[in-house]
């Protein structure tokens, strides 16, 4: 049974930094893309960054600059380093993660608990 636990969560003033980790534990044989995504109260999940295995990143535009990305293969942990963090980044932050079980075999695609930001004077 595969798992991701989130953990670095929290609250935080304006202008502040918090980091998220996100640990894959279970049978897997291999991961692929992992990811951060974000929901804020009442308004629909979106896509933070993600980071190939291979170590190519993307952000949406709002991040640029302020967030980084990364991953430990060793240890099947994937970073959300938060810097500059402002009002509106206030969200559950969700990590996702794209698995083999086996070699050549169906990709899958889990979810972590998600952890909750708020960024508050």
């Amino acid at each position: 049974q595969v798992q991701l636990v989130e953990s670095g969560g929290g609250l935080v003033q304006p202008g502040g930094s918090l980091r998220l980790s996100c640990t894959v534990s279970g049978s897997i044989f291999s991961i692929n893309a992992m990811a951060w995504y974000r929901q804020a109260l009442g308004k629909q999940r979106e896509l933070v960054a993600s980071i190939t295995s291979g170590g190519s990143t993307n952000y949406r535009d709002s991040v640029k600059g302020r967030f980084a990305i990364s991953r430990d293969n060793a240890k099947n942990t994937v970073y959300l380093q938060m810097h500059t963090l402002k009002p509106e980044d206030t969200a559950v932050y969700y990590c996702n993660a794209d698995y083999r079980v086996r070699p050549g075999g169906l990709l899958h695609d889990y979810w972590g608990q998600g952890t909750q930001v708020t960024v508050s004077s």
